[in-house]
Parts: C-alpha cells; sequence; structure tokens
C-alpha cells in the first residue's frame, strides 16, 4: 500500500509545547521521535510505500547528526520516497544514500527526490511536493505537499499531509500523532474540504 506524510521534525525541541505554530505536546524530543515512529508502525509494513514529502529533522541551534537522523528512519517500516524539504540539506540525502539498504530485491530503503513525484491512484494525479502549489484549474489533480503546518490551502486539490496539518481534523477517525495517510483517507479529507468550502462559498 502506499501512504503519505510531512514535516515530522524529528528532533525539533523548538516545536514542543503549546506553541502558535506546530503545537506538539510531548515533554521531550524522544517521546515525540518515539510517539511517530509507534504510529508509523502499526500502520506500515515493509511491503508498503511512503512518501515523505520533506522536513524530516530539525535542530535548529544544532542540527541533528546525519547517524541520529539515520537510527530513526531506520526504525520506520516500508519503503521511504523522500522529497526533498527546506529544512533537509543535500549532506543529509547524500549520507542516506550512502548508508542505504535493501528492504527487499530492487527494492532500497531510500529513494530521493529534490521536487516533487507525480503518482497515480484512483483515476487522480497525486503531484507530491514539499510546498503547495497553486495548480489553477485542474481535472483529477491534487497536490499533496506539507510546509505550511497549521495552515490550509482554500482550495480543495491542495492537500496538507503534514503530521500536524489541519486536514487531519476532517477525519472521521482522529489517527494517532505521525500516522502516514492512505490512499482513502486523502480522498476522505478531499471530499469533506471540497464540502465545506462550497458551503462556506455560498455563505
Amino acid at each position: 500500500m502506499q501512504y503519505f506524510t510531512a514535516d515530522t521534525h524529528f528532533f525539533h525541541e523548538q516545536l514542543l509545547g503549546n506553541n502558535d505554530f506546530a503545537p506538539r505536546l510531548f515533554d521531550s524530543v524522544e517521546e515525540m521521535n518515539q510517539a511517530i515512529i509507534t504510529a508509523w508502525n502499526r500502520r506500515v509494513t515493509d511491503r508498503d510505500i511512503v512518501y515523505h514529502l520533506g522536513d524530516i529533522a530539525m535542530r535548529p541551534s544544532n542540527y541533528p547528526g546525519n547517524d541520529e537522523v539515520l537510527e530513526v528512519l531506520q526504525q520506520l517500516n516500508g519503503q521511504l520516497i523522500l522529497i526533498k524539504g527546506n529544512h533537509d540539506n543535500r549532506a543529509l540525502f547524500k549520507f542516506l544514500a550512502k548508508h542505504n539498504s535493501m528492504i527487499a530485491p530492487g527494492r532500497p530503503k531510500f529513494q530521493f527526490h529534490d521536487v516533487g513525484v507525480l503518482i497515480k491512484a484512483n483515476h487522480f494525479q497525486f503531484f507530491m511536493t514539499h510546498y503547495p502549489l497553486m495548480m489553477g484549474i485542474v481535472k483529477q489533480t491534487m497536490n499533496l505537499h506539507g510546509h505550511i503546518h497549521h495552515s490550509s490551502v482554500p482550495l480543495a486539490e491542495n492537500i496538507n499531509v503534514g503530521v500536524d496539518a489541519p486536514e487531519l481534523d476532517l477525519l472521521a477517525h482522529k489517527l494517532p500523532f505521525g500516522t502516514p495517510l492512505s490512499v482513502a483517507e486523502i480522498f476522505e479529507i478531499y471530499t469533506k474540504k471540497a464540502a465545506l468550502l462550497a458551503k462556506q462559498h455560498k455563505n
């Protein structure tokens, strides 16, 4: 199966607590990191693919060592397709590529993309980027993105898949923090967001 996430911000101590940007109600980054790992692995198996749309880890005053990030990512189930975010430096991607492993023949643990990836799901195209795109008038195309955390682009076709995205509140069943989204959940968000925006426009 295919899953989608963004903005895990492993090690980002400044996000801890009830802040206005991206509140994470954990006592430590170790607790936050483990919560994401646990939620991820409850859903994802090594047969699955997870598209991570950027901002893997961050520690503004002292960026975590690449070996620390690798240690966390190696604990996550599945094949990780990593799209570069604004807080993902090239040195990290080179380090992960150097220490890549195979989870099955022909399936490396990590794959890397600087800008975006396009796939098809249920007769729709998912154009996956870190930054949200203004695509104009589109048909059966969604932009899955991260980057803006607590904000939501007021277009149904733009779906924020970040771990702290407001779109998560549209799901009928609340997911544990850090759970990657399924294709079905993407379409649930899309349908409910479209209905909500249509209602707001009518009013």
